[in-house]
């Protein structure tokens, strides 16, 4: 771990290594293995001499792109030797992924907590503010993450979004999402259903409560853009809008407001609540 960020792994298609990595990388990639910064399993440097068969790994740390800060705190809900809870801001991606790679939950709270061996148990959207549980050891990452995958999880959103006096409400949404690589929004296609959430009005004033039942990419805006009731501040569905980098004006009124379950290391009953309100950045 170097910053909060480990190495990035590159499986070879095998030969001199020097030389592939230039092909598919460019001149940095082969500055670094002039420069010793690239190794291989065994942690041995690679050289410009080094040759490995197809399906060996080397590892190198990435060149961080020029990112614009998220100028928001990640305030600590929970903490003990296996878990941690955040308020996760909205912005913030919770871990790297493209462009988003310091500027995330989890790079940033490695830097500010100490915990090298940090991990997501699961993730919001980065757009979504709200409740982030992550694990503190590498010994407790599976034992959380299996929880969230098996469904053991429940979790309450709270969204902002236009009221419809015609929509009978509470409502079940069932629907089959699909979100392909490239594109930037998921969608809707025939098939049997892979997600489901409960949409529940709260008030008049357009305050509504989801709870999905499966956790499928972008589920919650997907389903309230297909009732005609888009989450306001949606830069996404119905509709992309290209905002800028730097704009943090307009935050999406998605909140993860809370998540209970048994936890399987104490068999105590856990929750945690958000303290950020619905409509603050």
């Amino acid at each position: 771990m170097r910053d909060g960020l480990g190495p990035v792994r590159v499986r070879l298609r095998g030969g001199a290594v020097l030389a592939e990595l230039t092909t598919r990388f460019g001149a940095a990639a082969r500055a670094k293995v002039l420069a010793g910064e690239v190794v291989d399993a065994d942690g041995a440097v690679i050289d410009a001499a080094t040759v490995l068969p197809a399906g060996a790994s080397v590892y190198l740390y990435r060149e961080l792109p020029d990112e614009v800060p998220v100028p928001f705190d990640i305030p600590v809900l929970y903490r003990d030797a296996d878990i941690v809870v955040v308020d996760k801001p909205h912005f913030l991606a919770t871990m790297p992924r493209g462009r988003h790679v310091a500027q995330t939950a989890l790079v940033r709270l490695r830097r500010e907590l100490g915990l090298p061996e940090l991990s997501p148990a699961h993730r919001l959207d980065r757009l979504t503010a709200g409740v982030l549980l992550l694990t503190a050891r590498r010994e407790s990452r599976g034992t959380y993450q299996t929880l969230f995958a098996r469904g053991l999880v429940r979790k309450t959103y709270l969204a902002r979004a236009a009221v419809d006096p015609a929509l009978t409400l509470p409502r079940l949404v069932r629907s089959r999402i699909v979100k392909r690589r490239g594109h930037l929004q998921a969608v809707s296609e025939p098939g049997v259903p892979n997600a489901e959430t409960l949409i529940e009005l709260q008030d008049r004033n357009g305050l509504y409560r989801l709870t999905p039942r499966t956790g499928r990419t972008h589920q919650l805006r997907v389903h309230m853009a297909s009732l005609g009731l888009p989450i306001a501040g949606d830069p996404l569905y119905p509709n992309v809008i290209d905002v800028p980098a730097d704009d943090f004006s307009t935050p999406l009124r998605l909140l993860a407001q809370r998540i209970e379950f048994d936890d399987p290391r104490t068999g105590r009953r856990r929750e945690f609540v958000s303290r950020r309100g619905l409509d603050a950045v």
